[in-house]
């Protein structure tokens, strides 16, 4: 189902956001968090909201369009097994999104109530979920103009640029290690940094 971008007039200001950052930053659990949104995105502005799910290392999120190699792609044209997950800090969207119905425009897979900034979660980081491993990868997780039609351009300039790419607040790709299942409310728990 499509999700259309917020009303303009919600947009927030450059400066409204980062006068939020360090409460949002020093309120994101480090080590258990939890998964507060999944969101599978069939095609460019479709998206489905499950509950639940199986993930795999060879599919990633099943019926994805990362797979098609909508974003980082392999020389066959196939996605980046790195690129399989794209994960964003629900702190950070809520701030430039507000209400949950607004924050799967945005594009990521999973919404996650944890600190994924460089410092907490570098590249190599494995974590869990539900039943399934992951493992964040170096790949950057960028906005884009998609981004900036859906939030307005303050919000992607927070989360790309100066202290938001210092943070990595557009969020982290990762790609699963362990297959299984993961459902909206289960813990998300580092296992090794």
């Amino acid at each position: 189902m499509p999700h259309p971008a917020i009303d303009s007039a919600d947009f927030k200001s450059l400066d409204t956001l980062i006068s939020g950052l360090e409460e949002m930053l020093n309120a994101a659990p480090k080590d258990k968090g939890t998964l507060e949104m999944i969101v599978m995105r069939p095609d460019h502005d479709e998206r489905i909201i499950p509950e639940s799910f199986e993930v795999s290392a060879n599919e990633g999120v099943p019926g994805d369009h990362w797979k098609r190699g909508t974003g980082y792609t392999l020389d066959d044209g196939m996605g980046d097994p790195d690129a399989q997950i794209c994960i964003m800090m629900s702190g950070c969207i809520r701030a430039i999104a507000g209400d949950k119905a607004n924050w799967p425009p945005a594009g990521d897979n999973f919404f996650i109530d944890m600190d994924l900034t460089p410092s907490n979660m570098p590249p190599g980081t494995a974590f869990s979920i539900g039943s399934a491993e992951f493992v964040v990868t170096e790949l950057p997780h960028n906005g884009c103009q998609s981004f900036i039609d859906r939030y307005g351009r303050d919000a992607c300039l927070f989360a790309n640029t100066g202290v938001g790419k210092v943070h990595r607040l557009r969020g982290i790709y990762a790609r699963v290690t362990r297959d299984g299942t993961v459902s909206v409310g289960d813990t998300v728990r580092k296992l090794s940094s």
